[in-house]
């Protein structure tokens, strides 16, 4: 997803993004909740560095692991 397109899903100023993204500035509280809010399947992950898959908490690793096994059929759900 380029910038624009998070921008456009989040809410947040694409200049935000890239002062965050340079680390020119640290995300505010109101910048997490935009983003929890339209990922919010990556809370936990994104506030913690943890995941709880029983209850729907996973990383964008996770995601994308999930994609790579439904492809290759080794997927066991």
């Amino acid at each position: 997803m380029g910038r624009q397109e998070f921008s456009d899903l989040t809410g947040i100023p694409k200049n935000t993004l890239i002062r965050l993204e340079q680390g020119k500035n640290a995300p505010s509280g109101k910048v997490l909740m935009q983003v929890t809010k339209a990922f919010y399947k990556y809370t936990l992950w994104l506030m913690t560095d943890q995941t709880d898959e029983v209850c729907g908490q996973v990383s964008p690793e996770i995601e994308k692991a999930r994609g790579t096994l439904k492809k290759t059929g080794t997927d066991t759900n």
